[in-house]
């Protein structure tokens, strides 16, 4: 039974994450962003095989994708990723930015991440992404927010 329980969380994943990314709203992402997505949750992916995985989900070449083709790109990715392995690898991340041991990082720190992990990223789209995950307002993010914002949970 465990596996439905997986499967639900890579969606909540998933679509928290293409959420974040649709910062216009529209239903749809770039395809240049599957990648950041795929950086951004840790995952390894082989480049041949997102573009490929990408023309063939995006047959007329308009570089956007919706959430349901994205799904089919992204799960690609992720069906060796047990939910246990991730939130090891995204404490692990946490911790390289949390350089103090606070238990949070900045949200400068935060933007800084999210616009090396994307360069296409403006100003804007970051700001928006912030105001989602600091919910509170305190220009800090602790695990459970990063952790949130990472996986949907």
């Amino acid at each position: 039974m465990p596996k439905m329980e997986d499967d639900d969380q890579k969606m909540a994943m998933l679509r928290k994450a293409f959420q974040m990314f649709d910062t216009t709203k529209s239903g749809t992402i770039d395809t240049l962003k599957i990648s950041t997505i795929l950086n951004t949750l840790g995952q390894a992916y082989d480049d041949n095989e997102l573009n490929a995985l990408v023309e063939e989900n995006d047959p007329d070449g308009s570089g956007k994708v919706n959430f349901e083709t994205f799904c089919a790109i992204a799960i690609h990715f992720l069906e060796e990723e047990d939910a246990e392995a991730m939130q090891e690898e995204l404490k692990e991340a946490f911790r390289l930015y949390d350089r103090e041991g606070n238990g949070y990082i900045t949200t400068a720190t935060l933007r800084e991440i999210l616009a090396a992990l994307d360069d296409k990223l403006t100003s804007d789209d970051l700001d928006g992404i912030i105001t989602e995950i600091d919910t509170d307002g305190s220009g800090t993010v602790d695990f459970d927010e990063f952790m949130e914002m990472m996986t949907g949970e």
